[in-house]
């Protein structure tokens, strides 16, 4: 039996299911190749770096690496072409740049990438959704919350209806203004940072649900500014309290009528008032989002006194003392005053010159050393002129950070070249007495083992490996055989009470040890209709 349904009615039903269908076609010629399911208009932009205003160096636009349209795309793995979510919408990428952490970004820079961003927008507005990829931690000169500025921008483009759905890293920072103009927030729940592209699909997955389920916009955001300021050396998810507290997360977000739930340490080297770290909580059920936001920024205070730093702490001299006794390869040492990949310059001097006065490393015979890295542009031409054997003599480091200490004269062998193209800096290894120095173009820092083989180092089989950075990163961490973190001065010194703060808000923790339990009760954000 054939069942016939007005036509009327059968637009209806297509309709109701998100359906589009052309009545313009005679109806004979409506096949289902004509009605097809409408999918919602997704944009994508983002500006992220970690900026210390503690170091003197100044980040330009080139240092951001943006790219524009469909390339923008392979930065995301959950987009692939053949995956399930790039199905899910027409998406519409306008501008994202990643800079490697640095020095306050210049307003000049800042200015004409947002000016970039902004006119990708206006090409293919309007839009049902945004993913709004930052980092959290920028800073501009004479710009304070520049996410906060950014995402208001973006909105005068936009416009209200459009729901915006903001991926973070867990050392950003949530201002009043950014979580207002977000509809859906969300940032990391691990340190070291191994599920960062997890979280950027979960972002863009509630964003894609909100929207094909019709919700749209949460009902409520739970927004709770914790006084708590801490580096993430003291923070990692690796080890307690951090550990414990970061998994209550998830179980969180999983409860009826939340939609993710999330706690931002913050970010410690720069000198603003956002800088704090933030609990938040979005949902469609009140009493849950208000309840977990509560219970989440109470047990995070509850424990602050118990955040320590991931590795054992010394100066330089007890760690390279230490290092010199022992018997494991690697030793490793984190130079972490000056760590490239939390917003220090990358060419402070004072470890390196510390390490080549002292006496046991004078000779080629002593115990090996390789030292990552130091920037030094006139002793890689000179090793490019001389080549591998050949014998340099000039300086590095210090070009930009001189507080502690001024460029270091490196006289040694090159070992090794690497020559880099338009995409990777030229590196060089110098050998002067027993320590194997790693000379880059530019800052840059050393994560993977790779980075040191294709040098011809071995590091598994050195006594000491010394690299610019704080926590160690999973494969270094994997690689180690004893680690210290070495507290050393540099724009990111992990010494807080040695930074000059004058802007973040008082009182706050660490800082003001013994000050009162502070308000940690819900402070519910307005929709981004409202937002100002």
């Amino acid at each position: 039996m054939k069942l016939y349904l007005p036509l009327s009615l059968l637009c209806c039903l297509l309709l109701g299911t998100g359906a589009v269908v052309d009545t313009n076609q005679p109806a004979a010629s409506r096949t289902a190749a004509s009605i097809q399911k409408k999918l919602p208009r997704v944009a994508i932009a983002g500006l992220a770096i970690e900026s210390s205003t503690f170091s003197p160096a100044l980040t330009e636009e080139e240092a951001f690496h943006a790219r524009q349209g469909e390339s923008i795309l392979e930065y995301y793995p959950f987009l692939a072409p053949d995956s399930l979510d790039r199905q899910r919408a027409e998406w519409f990428p306008a501008l994202v740049g990643r800079a490697l952490p640095g020095g306050v970004v210049t307003r000049e820079a800042y200015e004409s990438l947002v000016g970039k961003l902004l006119a990708r927008l206006k090409q293919n507005a309007p839009y049902d959704g945004l993913f709004f990829d930052i980092h959290g931690a920028m800073s501009v000169v004479g710009l304070d919350d520049p996410e906060g500025d950014l995402i208001a921008r973006i909105r005068d483009v936009i416009g209200k209806k459009t729901v915006i759905s903001t991926s973070m890293d867990l050392h950003g920072n949530v201002s009043w203004r950014l979580a207002s103009h977000s509809d859906l927030i969300t940032c990391y729940r691990m340190a070291p940072h191994e599920d960062a592209l997890q979280s950027k699909q979960r972002a863009v997955e509630n964003l894609l649900n909100r929207l094909e389920s019709g919700k749209g916009k949460p009902a409520y955001k739970a927004w709770i500014p914790v006084p708590i300021l801490l580096p993430g050396e003291k923070t990692s998810t690796r080890i307690e309290p951090g550990k414990s507290l970061y998994a209550q997360v998830a179980p969180a977000a999983a409860q009826a009528g939340v939609i993710d739930a999330a706690i931002w340490i913050g970010y410690a080297w720069a000198d603003e008032p956002r800088n704090h770290a933030v609990v938040m909580v979005t949902g469609d059920d009140k009493t849950n989002v208000r309840r977990t936001a509560e219970q989440l920024a109470a047990r995070f205070w509850d424990v602050r006194s118990q955040f320590d730093f991931v590795a054992p702490t010394a100066s330089l001299h007890e760690s390279l003392d230490r290092a010199i006794a022992s018997n494991q390869q690697p030793f490793m040492i984190s130079d972490s005053g000056d760590n490239p990949t939390a917003g220090g310059a990358g060419d402070v001097t004072w470890t390196l010159r510390e390490i080549l006065g002292r006496p046991e490393f004078a000779s080629a015979e002593g115990p090996s050393v390789i030292y990552a890295s130091i920037p030094g542009p006139e002793l890689v031409r000179q090793a490019l002129q001389v080549g591998v054997g050949g014998q340099v003599d000039a300086t590095a480091g210090a070009a930009v950070d001189n507080r502690y200490a001024p460029p270091v004269r490196l006289q040694g062998t090159v070992e090794a070249i690497e020559q880099g193209d338009e995409d990777a800096e030229t590196e060089v290894v110098v050998k002067v007495g027993s320590v194997h120095v790693i000379v880059t173009q530019k800052r840059k820092p050393y994560h993977y083992e790779r980075d040191f083989t294709r040098l011809g180092l071995a590091p598994r089989k050195t006594d000491i490996v010394v690299v610019k950075i704080g926590y160690l990163v999973p494969e270094l961490y994997d690689m180690r055989a004893d680690w210290l973190l070495a507290l050393t001065p540099g724009g990111v010194d992990q010494d807080l009470a040695r930074l000059p703060y004058k802007r973040i808000q008082r009182p706050m923790f660490p800082l003001d040890a013994n000050m009162k339990t502070p308000d940690l009760t819900t402070q519910w954000v307005p929709a981004s209709d409202n937002a100002k």
